[in-house]
């Protein structure tokens, strides 16, 4: 983002996409992504495709102080396109410095242009530029995150830890990436300028198309969070085991695993984030099987060694890189979700070999969808039992182990931040008979 600081703002065919994308990002879950896939926004030119989505980035990672430095200025809220375009206008001003005079008029331009804003025009030019008398402070943890999310971690994480996890909503993260092979890590991090992290993964500062970068083309990494390494580190495989990942896509996971020497077997139930998986499998060099089902009713009666659930939730430790999915989400999907996950751990737990092993995680911040749920399957499931994870294994911030042997990560707990997850890894007991899978 850095190449499009404190310059004047792109066309306004860029601006209007940025709009457009703002208003996909708050309107449902995966608007974002679905916003970033639109025909409209890959017929833009590179450079203007860089700058919407750095823009609504920009305004998505500031969104709360945003609002209620606007909230301030406006005596009755507008229609929502407006308020957008006020957002958009604020995060070129203060975010991104775009200078002052090419800002509010870019923005005013923007609003004459569309029927539905042109009579809030004037509105717009006056709102902004009184911003630019009193530049708002954008930096509050208190109102980076929604106060619905803020609260909650405050209860479950306290005053302090709920105001350091809000605290990287602001901040832009860097590229972790995932070696193929391990032992290349010190060769590729000097092409990638990149740090070796603990547990093996880069972190680079490179920006730009990932496609052009050192190794992408020769399929030696693939883009993947510190954090979501961890799991499938958990297991210890070992060459030859057999490996199954249930709600594979996009398939980092799947990768490790392959990677590692197991008969890998990747199920997902959307046919087009499998194709994902098996493109990044290709561009590796990797092997592994493929599945479209649902993995709570997949037909299949195999069992493996090593069975991974990377269970679908509210994502609220991804907003590093998904701002988004903060208010995106609701109250009522965490329940929703915390019930589906049980009924996956159930059906991941059926594919475990006497002796293997289970690792549960979520990429939520949200306590529902982490302990309570292993706590329950285990009440449950006899035949299962807890295998502690020991300090720092995998590559883990050891501020992340809790008093059960789980992981809870926070996105502050690793320096320039991380993505949050809870993670659990889980035995079969040898000596416990098995049930139908």
């Amino acid at each position: 983002m850095n190449d499009i600081r404190s310059q004047d703002a792109p066309g306004r065919p860029a601006r209007a996409a940025a709009l457009d994308l703002l208003a996909a990002a708050l309107s449902r879950r995966a608007g974002l992504d679905e916003g970033l896939a639109h025909p409209a926004l890959k017929a833009l030119s590179p450079r203007d495709r860089a700058f919407a989505r750095a823009l609504v980035m920009a305004t998505l990672r500031r969104l709360g102080p945003i609002d209620s430095a606007l909230q301030a200025k406006l005596q009755k809220p507008p229609p929502e396109r407006v308020v957008n375009l006020l957002r958009l206008g604020a995060a070129q001003l203060f975010v991104l410095q775009t200078p002052a005079h090419a800002a509010v008029d870019a923005t005013v331009d923007l609003a004459a242009s569309d029927n539905a804003t042109r009579p809030f025009k004037n509105l717009v030019n006056a709102v902004l530029r009184g911003l630019t008398r009193e530049p708002p402070e954008l930096g509050d943890p208190d109102l980076l995150a929604p106060s619905w999310l803020h609260a909650r971690w405050r209860a479950a994480y306290g005053e302090a830890e709920a105001r350091a996890i809000a605290a990287q909503i602001a901040e832009e993260p860097a590229t972790d990436l995932t070696l193929k092979d391990p032992a290349a890590a010190a060769e590729l991090a000097a092409g990638l300028e990149a740090e070796v992290l603990p547990g093996g993964s880069l972190r680079t500062a490179l920006k730009g198309e990932v496609s052009a970068w050192p190794g992408f083309a020769e399929g030696l990494w693939w883009v993947q969070d510190a954090s979501a390494a961890i799991p499938a580190r958990l297991f210890g495989i070992e060459a030859g085991q057999s490996a199954l990942d249930l709600c594979a896509a996009p398939g980092g996971k799947t990768l490790q695993l392959a990677a590692m020497g197991a008969r890998t077997t990747a199920v997902d139930k959307s046919p087009g984030r499998v194709k994902r998986v098996s493109e990044n499998l290709a561009r590796t060099g990797l092997s592994a099987e493929v599945v479209v089902a649902d993995a709570a009713q997949w037909a299949d009666r195999r069992r493996f060694d090593a069975v991974l659930l990377d269970a679908p939730c509210s994502a609220t430790g991804t907003f590093r890189r998904h701002p988004d999915v903060l208010w995106a989400a609701k109250p009522g999907d965490i329940a929703s979700l915390a019930a589906l996950q049980s009924r996956l751990l159930d059906a991941a737990g059926r594919r475990v070999k006497a002796g293997g092993r289970l690792v549960y995680c979520v990429c939520s911040l949200e306590p529902e969808e982490g302990q309570p749920q292993v706590d329950a399957f285990l009440a449950r499931t006899p035949e299962f039992e807890l295998e502690p994870i020991a300090p720092g294994e995998a590559g883990a911030p050891e501020a992340s182990l809790t008093e059960q042997g789980t992981l809870r990560i926070l996105p502050h707990h690793r320096a320039g931040g991380t993505d949050g997850f809870f993670i659990a890894r889980l035995r079969r007991k040898a000596d416990m008979p098995q049930g139908a899978p």
